[in-house]
């Protein structure tokens, strides 16, 4: 009893500034309105609302998100879609599909081609909770855009609360063929619990306003020195040279070799990328089309109560996208008294023309959701987290490139 008072105390004084105004108690498992935990994800599993065959893994369970699976077939289609409110997946993919891939042993996605991949897990949501997916980061890092598609959604990586039904991943390969299987994990799907009426429309329930995220940086520190907070806390480029490489980033080499999404270390980078070295000017003109991998100049945390998510890349800011895979998890950069640890690996790619970065141009920003409780395990280490206390560094899949 001591040690859950203790937890419960932790976790009130963390969240004490961005708590919304008390509301009567509500009925069931998660009283707080916000992210689920770890914990909270394996009592949805017990419950049936998340239910899957073969049976979930627990490796499969992150400090705040679930790793999603690959089913035993994928579908060549002709173009990316969505369903819409009136009509299934399936109802849309009789229309679509080319042909039919088996992965129960594997099978290379082709680069330029649009898949769709019905996953292992279904859902059964009660009406008070939502989900919300992304790329794992690992995918992300090697350029494949997949999305979530659910049936009857208007929107991609976005389930509506009380859905009860089965999930697809679009996958489409941008610069690197890869190979994935039966049981593959490209997508990461987060939960998100509402209690009582939302006060406004238009944000997300849970989602840290700019003067809590300001006394939160008082607090304990997301990133060294001043905090740019503006709609989130805003994130710079790095094109600041290595000592002594000279190294700012990476470009992606076209027609390389496949990638394996399931090995871990065995690839040499420079079959798949190209260094990227700048003058004295720190000014990197990005190529139209061409995939780059940079890392913000600052290093940012996300203490124990908080999950982040990059946000949507603002055409106001330049004609470029920055982040594919953006969940960030509770303990990411963390440790508590200490200097924040981790650069966010930022994937960008120019649309149409060539752009301009200039060595500490904002880029981007980190939104922060509070979590409905402390999870019962944190990012790091200790569950096998590749990208803790990390610099600029590619995916898993390759050599170690720690900068």
């Amino acid at each position: 009893m001591e040690q859950a008072s203790e937890r419960e105390r932790l976790f009130d004084g963390l969240l004490e500034r961005s708590l919304p105004e008390p509301r009567a108690p509500v009925k069931g498992s998660f009283a707080r309105t916000g992210i689920l935990p770890s914990q909270a994800l394996k009592s949805l599993i017990a419950g049936g609302e998340i239910r899957a065959a073969p049976e979930i893994t627990v490796d499969q369970i992150q400090p705040a998100s679930l790793d999603l699976r690959l089913g035993k077939v994928a579908y060549r289609i002709r173009a990316s879609f969505l369903p819409g409110p009136n009509a299934t997946v399936r109802d849309k993919l009789s229309e679509l599909k080319f042909h039919e891939i088996d992965l129960t042993h594997g099978a290379v996605l082709e680069a330029g081609c649009v898949y769709l991949v019905p996953l292992i897990e279904q859902l059964n949501l009660r009406a008070t909770i939502a989900a919300f997916a992304n790329p794992k980061s690992s995918i992300g890092r090697i350029d494949v855009f997949t999305r979530l598609i659910a049936d009857r959604q208007d929107s991609f990586d976005a389930v509506e609360e009380g859905y009860s039904g089965p999930l697809f991943a679009e996958i489409c390969p941008r610069t690197f063929s890869i190979k994935v299987r039966y049981g593959s994990r490209l997508n990461q799907i987060r939960f998100l619990r509402r209690v009582g009426q939302q006060l406004d429309a238009d944000e997300r329930p849970g989602r840290v306003r700019d003067r809590h995220l300001r006394e939160i940086h008082s607090d304990v520190g997301l990133v060294e020195g001043e905090a740019a907070i503006r709609e989130g806390l805003n994130l710079r480029i790095s094109l600041t040279p290595a000592v002594p490489s000279g190294l700012v980033g990476y470009r992606a080499r076209r027609y390389a070799g496949v990638v394996d999404v399931d090995e871990v270390g065995v690839y040499e980078p420079d079959q798949f990328w190209e260094s990227v070295h700048l003058g004295a000017d720190r000014r990197l003109v990005l190529d139209p089309h061409e995939f780059y991998i940079l890392a913000s100049k600052e290093s940012v945390s996300v203490p124990p109560a908080y999950v982040a998510e990059m946000a949507p890349f603002d055409p106001l800011i330049g004609e470029y996208r920055v982040h594919y895979a953006g969940f960030f998890d509770p303990g990411f950069g963390y440790a508590e008294g200490k200097v924040p640890g981790a650069k966010a690996v930022l994937e960008v790619r120019s649309l149409d023309i060539p752009f301009i970065l200039e060595d500490g141009q904002i880029v981007g920003r980190l939104v922060y959701d509070r979590l409905t409780e402390i999870p019962d395990q944190l990012y790091g280490e200790r569950i096998g987290s590749h990208y803790q206390a990390q610099g600029l560094k590619l995916s898993k899949h390759f050599k170690q490139n720690v900068t």
